[in-house]
């Protein structure tokens, strides 16, 4: 499949809206006060997940990054790290137990910028989850990092530790661009710390991209895309940038008119796909490219992809754990969030209080609905007999007006409703979360969708 097939000019013309990204279903914005007391253990109670992923969020950053909708604390004070392992060690303590027959199979540290902590503070945490949870020994550890704040030394501690997968922020190697999204960083520096992960032991390293960003351009793109190929990463993230300025308070120190226009963006997608894939990456899913030998281009030819919170994973047997602010919990059928501020996190563990502020209790018609989702977002394909022998369902019957929805992406070349299931081509992957729209019960209107999720290129 080339490049222009994904970008037909009608196409994109039509369905180039804004959507959910649906790494949840129901999304976050869906959340709400919960008055179900030990909503986490209730859900444990009907699991069928065979282990626990753990997630830690380190909301802590050096410096501001502009172009950032993330929840972070920008701060110079490395105590304040110690001060958040504190509770984050009380919340550990807390949540535990409930899984103290499961096996802990994959830990994610998150932010925010992980790499804030120190090598003594990242020894600690380290420390206090293989004590508190059953850690497998092959466990599969990944840590997001500021390659600015990252030193070779740095990365042979986190192997020493047991983090096997790393995940560097380059979003683009342009001076200019780096300057407006105050985000200056050494190219040669990042490709230091990739060759140093290696002969460290990490068996995987991700390299994160962004297009749309102030002052790109095709020349200056394509030399971002030739530096991060001379790395050979194992993973590519590729990710739009969503200019919010009304939601997120530092992309107001983001001009609009150095924003390349939409003609311009979309073209820096498509060079970007057509670049990393004549260079043998796979494209995995909607914004992520994997080398063919890589875990998560597997699990996509053998239809076992997943997608959760992280984004795409190759575990979805695993219930997930979210320690720390604003971090999200999906275990069993329920979704929990953390509160997004330190001081009510805080709170919340000095008066002993359940830790989550909100979430949702997924009702039958959330799992089914779920499923479905899931399986075009990752597979791009949904089998009715599969779908109902789980769900004790008629597929047609159930989905009788989604189905008729679905006509018109049929006419438009986008998929085929088979007798056996859906089917979307694989050049209307773009259009993923579009299609994926037509079974999502909560959206209520063109206004929320405009003003709630980001465009889809």
């Amino acid at each position: 499949m080339s490049a222009n097939e994904l970008f037909d000019p009608a196409r994109l013309k039509k369905y180039n809206i804004n959507g959910p990204r649906y790494t949840s279903y129901p999304t976050a914005l869906t959340f709400s006060g919960l008055s179900e007391p030990a909503p986490l253990e209730k859900a444990l109670s009907i699991t069928q997940a065979s282990g626990v992923s753990l997630y830690v969020h380190i909301p802590f950053c050096h410096s501001l990054c502009y172009y950032c909708g993330c929840n972070k604390i920008v701060t110079r004070h490395q105590e304040k790290a110690d001060r958040y392992l504190d509770y984050l060690e009380k919340e550990i303590q807390r949540r535990a137990p409930a899984f103290r027959h499961r096996k802990a199979e994959q830990i994610h540290l998150g932010g925010g910028t992980p790499g804030f902590l120190t090598e003594q503070q990242q020894t600690r945490l380290a420390g206090m989850l293989t004590s508190a949870f059953d850690v497998v020994s092959d466990a599969e550890m990944s840590i997001e990092i500021d390659p600015r704040r990252t030193t070779p030394a740095y990365l042979r501690h986190l192997s020493s530790l047991g983090y096997n997968r790393l995940s560097i922020g380059v979003q683009d190697t342009d001076y200019r661009v780096q300057e407006a999204i105050n985000r200056v960083q050494s190219t040669s520096h990042i490709a230091t710390l990739v060759d140093c992960a290696r002969s460290a032991g990490f068996k995987s390293v991700n390299l994160d991209l962004i297009y749309g960003l102030p002052h790109q351009t095709a020349d200056t793109f394509a030399t971002t895309l030739a530096a991060v190929k001379a790395m050979t990463p194992e993973r590519i993230s590729l990710f739009s940038y969503a200019h919010l300025p009304e939601r997120f308070a530092a992309q107001r120190k983001i001009k609009n008119e150095w924003l390349p226009s939409a003609q311009v963006k979309t073209g820096l997608m498509k060079q970007a796909i057509t670049s990393l894939t004549q260079a043998g990456y796979e494209m995995i899913g909607m914004d992520h490219f994997a080398l063919p030998s890589d875990e998560l281009a597997e699990a996509q030819r053998n239809k076992k992809l997943h997608r959760n919170f992280q984004g795409y994973t190759t575990r979805g047997d695993l219930d997930l754990l979210g320690l720390g602010v604003s971090s999200i919990s999906a275990a069993g059928n329920v979704y929990l969030q953390n509160p997004k501020t330190l001081n009510d996190y805080y709170g919340k563990l000095d008066n002993n209080e359940e830790i989550a502020e909100k979430g949702v209790f997924l009702s039958p018609s959330d799992l089914l609905r779920r499923y479905v989702i899931q399986r075009l977002m990752c597979n791009l394909a949904v089998d009715f007999s599969a779908t109902e022998a789980l769900f004790g369902i008629q597929f047609r019957q159930h989905f009788e007006p989604e189905l008729a929805a679905l006509r018109e992406f049929e006419e438009d070349g986008l998929l085929q409703v088979t007798g056996t299931g859906i089917e979307v081509f694989p050049s209307a992957r773009l259009f993923i979360r579009i299609i994926c729209m037509t079974f999502d019960a909560y959206l209520k209107g063109s206004a929320a969708i405009q003003h709630r999720y980001s465009r889809v290129i």
